[in-house]
């Protein structure tokens, strides 16, 4: 009988509820993967397709996202008959957002329009177009690399490198790692409008990286901003309120 090898999952994951937003640390008991191996002789060879459920752990939400993906099927022990061999998942060829249904998480409309265009579209046709969601993810991020950084206008890969010295190095280690990646990495120099041809997983890591840098430039600056003010008006207050006078002495 044929059955599929899995790799050791982690007892808890980083996660972000597409519901409702919350921020949240899921355990194993949150998240349930399941995997059917298709063995039927076809064109493609030997496929697995993963899904997994996820339930939000905010017990004012408790949405269930489900995530699917199709994959290469790759013999793990291939000196044994196939009928009696392990399978694990190999390259990636389709991958599916089904619960909620694709849908670009909201930011708030002090960021530029353009760039919330490019990245909603970028978003939406990720895994449809994986080629035209890279050049959208890349044309939006030279436009916040210009509009929140105002680097000097050159190519995406300069622009880049502009702002090396001037973010946490968290947030370069993140940039840096995604130029790594496959195509992206090998046309990172090339102008924004040529289309790359990129794998499916490539594209999603754009646009994930894309959401990222909206949350920690533009977000965390206006929430800055705003209790900066906050933080003001109160010492404000406090300066201008008339002091208790002093009780006379008998």
């Amino acid at each position: 009988m044929t059955h599929i090898i899995q790799g050791t999952e982690p007892a808890a994951v980083d996660w972000t509820c597409p519901y409702c937003g919350r921020h949240s640390t899921v355990t194993k008991e949150r998240t349930k993967l399941h995997q059917n191996l298709l063995d039927v002789e076809n064109v493609n060879g030997p496929l697995i397709l993963s899904a997994r459920f996820t339930v939000c752990p905010n017990t004012a939400c408790k949405q269930v996202s489900l995530k699917a993906w199709l994959n290469k099927a790759e013999l793990l022990l291939p000196s044994f008959p196939p009928t009696h061999s392990g399978y694990r998942s190999g390259a990636l060829l389709h991958a599916w957002q089904l619960l909620p249904g694709p849908k670009a998480r909201e930011f708030p409309d002090y960021i530029p329009k353009a760039i919330l265009d490019d990245y909603a579209e970028a978003y939406l046709i990720v895994h449809t177009s994986p080629k035209a969601s890279a050049t959208l993810s890349r044309r939006c991020l030279q436009g916040m690399l210009r509009d929140f950084w105002a680097v000097k206008p050159t190519r995406l890969y300069d622009e880049i490198n502009q702002i090396k010295d001037r973010v946490d190095p968290q947030t370069w280690d993140a940039i840096e790692a995604v130029r790594k990646v496959g195509n992206i990495g090998a046309h990172m120099e090339a102008d924004i409008s040529i289309i790359v041809d990129v794998e499916p997983h490539e594209a999603e890591v754009l646009v994930e990286l894309i959401e990222t840098l909206l949350g920690d430039w533009y977000v965390d600056r206006e929430e800055r901003r705003r209790r900066l003010i906050k933080v003001k008006e109160i010492g404000e207050a406090k300066s201008t309120a008339p002091k208790n006078p002093t009780p006379s002495e008998n």
